[in-house]
């Protein structure tokens, strides 16, 4: 770990790391900086606008050893300050004219705070009028001037008397100030919005809005702390419409580099004697910062502003540049725009254009930019970063005295990444972060992407509204964001997966119409959140619950009625129960689940006339909701139940394991009351011999029957698989477990495994270990129609599980209340799903195999691996 990851800010840092951006710059020089390994890049960033003069400058170093070889005092408040007067005279001639004092400070925030309290103490209003998407700097006045709500709302702002309105929006400041006017002491724009994303407003905007200041005795404040100083081709932004604001901020620029200053500039009406008076900071105003910034005036006024008239030009033809590389990729560059040296690049990739491409996702959530940048810095040793605010868009804000070849070359590298870009590359644009060979070829997998637009929701109040929450199961998933990512070895799309979840929110993967067979319609999207299964349950609960209350507010937003609750979103969440009640209406899915696995093992015992009613079932996860209920469904067919709980904690899953057995008991004796007769060795006839409670009694009440069964073997309570496995014919596995827990050693001869976990608790390879024994997949379903469901799930189209099956079911009905919730799963409501799937034609699937069908080739061979196993068998008791 980096001394500056450890000690200094360790969120920022382990971002820089993984993103490939935490160099180790050991030397700056002019417009190039060195790593500790010797590597050169071209620097377009320039410390966003305050590296006028490149690195290191010797102008400025000049003027800081003059001081020193002078003797000249450093910090002599209060007295008459010389160096502080001469750059003040300076800033005052070359300023708009009627600006007339000039208040140091020692940054920009500084600069805004001083203009904040200067504005209220001319005019004895409180309120600071701003825009949204500005920036001003991150002190609290500052901030609560700054127009985005992310960096204000941890931090107490904005405080009160500040608002924003929109900016380039002469009518909503008209509005405002007709309104409100008198209640705002100050306006505060910038001539172009730097951190909102390089926002040009349209001509007249700024003359306009100081018009309407005026009119209502209200100050007009100019933020050109970035534009200030020749950025933008003049020496200040606002000399392009001749305003004259009351009070104009500069910082940046004016260190040259090297030391922090700021500046205020104010009008002799705006500089009230409160101020001068009680206005005051250590370190403003110093010798050193001082003679800087006057040698910074000396450099841009010399020879009638040459470097000045030279940013002008080269940023014209930079933007020309730029603007034709835009004809050339539309799909991904959307804009440029800016003046001299401060231009923005606004890229997108949109779903539409870039299907099945993960860059696409990484764009809708703003994180294509960092991306970007992390490749040109690492691939092309160009330095350029996001703006703040608008993170689609990347600045291009070189020092000012780069010069044309240089532009060329970033132009060059601009050029390379937009080609890969347009080629919807994802390995390619990657390859410096994920830390790929330069090398390797990683090839590019060709698979038909889902088309984004083919599935839209419809105004049609009768249509059906859902969304289904999903994340990838293990590192292998990540495939189905894009499937060129199949090319990546493990380390590698685990660095992804790092990657993915420090910067990701949950999105949209998917989107689907189900039309039933009645002809009734639902619509939904399926929201994924980017962690696999293990790191849902590594995750510390407060946050990961915080992820799921995003997604859930994402499905609000978008429009969906009912959302249901996939895989591991559902076992954190503890079957839905700490979601209950907040944005929408829930199912975990787990009543349709425990109906189709019930069927799928049913289905899959027929093929091999297996009796059940005198097979022992073992159910793997008996205490869950899935586990718990499957094992009541199947004691109505089984001679024996094993209940298998966790073995961490054997005690209490004893304790937990026997009120599910109760539970069988109470359950057997309601069927029977209602007409049921069980097979007549089965442990439901056994049961029907016992003297026994009402069905009305409690759990409790029935706990000395299953003590009973217990003793008798009808009943096996444990938590060692090595016990259990042997024993039976069918097996169940319902953890919330991402571990292997089948060892195909131990399996029952010709056993059936039906496996509900997910991920899987069944290695592949017992397939080949253990020839005789079917495992199936538990809970997989045909949606009717065989619709697209956006995210192929390892499936053929059209095939779901049976939990995304409940809640489009559910949607189909607009039956927009809670199911499937907490440990205790209705039997009424299993009754009801199942009407709902005959009615609507929702059906079993084709049984399957680690995600695949089996074919009646796969059948025969297991069908035969069976004989031989019993044959064996056989022969052995004989022998």
């Amino acid at each position: 770990m980096h001394k500056y990851t450890r000690y200094v800010n360790p969120h920022l840092g382990e971002l820089l790391e993984q993103m490939r951006m935490d160099k180790v710059f050991t030397r700056g020089e002019g417009h190039y900086l060195y790593d500790s390994g010797g590597g050169r890049y071209l620097d377009f960033i320039a410390s966003y606008g305050a590296l006028p003069f490149g690195y290191n400058p010797p102008e400025i170093w000049e003027a800081l050893d003059q001081v020193r070889l002078s003797g000249e005092p450093s910090f002599i408040q209060p007295s008459a300050l010389e160096a502080a007067g001469e750059l003040a005279r300076l800033l005052v001639e070359a300023a708009p004219a009627g600006l007339e004092y000039v208040t140091f400070t020692n940054s920009g925030a500084e600069a805004v705070e001083a203009a904040i309290k200067m504005a209220r103490s001319a005019t004895g209003r409180n309120g600071i009028l701003s825009t949204e998407n500005s920036f001003h700097g991150k002190t609290l006045g500052a901030l609560s001037a700054t127009g985005r709500e992310h960096y204000q709302t941890p931090f107490g702002a904005p405080v009160e008397g500040f608002k924003a309105i929109p900016y380039n929006d002469l009518e909503a400041l008209r509005e405002e100030l007709n309104n409100s006017g008198g209640d705002y002491a100050a306006l505060i724009l910038e001539p172009i919005q730097g951190e909102g994303g390089i926002v040009v407003p349209q001509p007249g905007y700024l003359a306009a809005a100081a018009g309407l200041c005026r009119q209502h005795g209200v100050l007009f404040i100019l933020d050109e702390i970035q534009t200030g100083l020749g950025r933008t081709g003049s020496l200040f932004a606002c000399e392009e419409e001749n305003v004259t604001p009351d009070l104009l901020l500069l910082a940046k620029a004016l260190g040259g580099g090297l030391y922090p200053i700021g500046a205020c500039l104010s009008t002799s009406a705006a500089y009230t004697r409160e101020f001068g008076e009680r206005h005051s900071s250590t370190f403003a105003a110093n010798t050193p910062g001082c003679r800087v910034g006057i040698k910074v005036m000396d450099l841009l006024t010399r020879d009638s502003q040459a470097l000045i008239r030279q940013v002008r030009e080269n940023g014209r033809r930079l933007r020309e540049s730029l603007e034709a590389l835009q004809k050339r990729f539309p799909r991904v560059l959307k804009g440029v725009r800016g003046r001299g040296y401060m231009l923005g690049m606004e890229f997108e990739m949109s779903r539409p254009d870039f299907p099945g491409c993960f860059l696409s996702v990484l764009s809708e959530q703003d994180n294509l930019t960092p991306l970007i940048s992390s490749y040109l810095l690492n691939a092309e040793g160009l330095r350029v970063a996001p703006t703040l605010n608008g993170n689609r868009v990347i600045r291009i804000e070189p020092s000012l005295t780069v010069t044309w070849e240089e532009c060329s070359m970033a132009l060059k590298s601009l050029e390379n990444v937009l080609a890969i870009l347009d080629a919807g590359n994802t390995i390619e644009i990657m390859r410096p972060m994920l830390e790929l060979d330069q090398g390797a070829d990683y090839g590019r997998t060709s698979v038909e992407a889902h088309p984004w637009e083919r599935y839209q929701p419809s105004e049609d109040p009768k249509e059906g509204r859902f969304a289904f929450l999903i994340h990838p199961l293990d590192l292998y998933n990540f495939h189905q964001f894009d499937p060129s990512l199949k090319a990546l070895p493990e380390d590698k799309l685990q660095r992804l997966a790092d990657i993915g979840s420090l910067i990701l929110e949950p999105f949209v993967i998917g989107r689907t119409t189900v039309v039933s067979k009645t002809g009734h319609r639902a619509y939904g999207e399926f929201i994924t959140l980017p962690h696999t299964a293990r790191e849902m349950m590594e995750i510390d609960s407060k946050i990961i619950l915080g992820e799921l209350e995003k997604a859930l507010d994402l499905a609000l937003r978008r429009g969906a009625r009912l959302v249901g609750l996939g895989a591991y979103t559902s076992v954190v969440s503890r079957s839905g129960t700490l979601l209950q009640g907040k944005f929408l209406p829930l199912t975990t899915g787990n009543s349709y689940t425990v109906v189709s696995g019930v069927e799928a093992v049913k289905l899959a015992a027929s093929r091999f006339s297996l009796d059940l009613g005198r097979c022992s079932a073992a159910i793997i996860g008996a205490t869950g909701s899935i586990g718990r209920t499957l094992a009541i469904l199947l004691s109505e067919e089984m001679q024996r139940i094993i209940l298998v709980g966790n073995s961490r904690h054997p005690q209490a899953s004893a304790r937990r394991l026997r009120r599910v057995g109760a539970d069988i008991c109470l359950h057997l004796a309601k069927q029977a009351s209602g007409g049921w007769t069980p097979s007549p060795s089965s442990l439901g006839a056994r049961l029907l011999q016992m003297d026994l409670p009402s069905t009305g009694a409690t759990t409790e009440d029935w706990l000395p029957v299953e003590e009973e069964l217990e003793k008798e073997g009808y009943l096996l309570i444990t938590t060692e698989l090595a016990q259990a496995l042997p024993e039976a014919q069918v097996v169940i596995t319902a953890t919330n477990s991402v571990d292997d827990l089948i060892n195909p050693m131990w399996v029952a001869p010709g056993a059936i495994i039906c496996d509900i976990s997910k991920p899987s608790n069944v290695r592949p390879s017992l397939r080949q270990i253990r020839p005789d024994v079917l495992v199936i997949d538990g809970g997989v379903v045909a949606v009717p129609g065989r619709p697209s469901l956006g995210w192929d799930f390892g499936f053929e189209p059209g095939l779901a599980y049976a939990c995304m099956a409940e809640t489009m079911m559910l949607a189909l009905e607009h039956h927009y209340t809670d199911m499937s919730l907490g440990a205790y799963l209705s039997l009424d409501n299993m009754i009801y799903l199942r009407q709902l799937a005959a009615r609507h034609g929702f059906d079993l699937a084709q049984l399957r195999s680690f995600d695949l069908p089996l074919s009646e080739e796969e059948w025969r061979k297991v069908a035969e691996a069976r004989s031989r196993t019993e044959n064996s068998l056989r022969c052995g008791s004989i022998s």
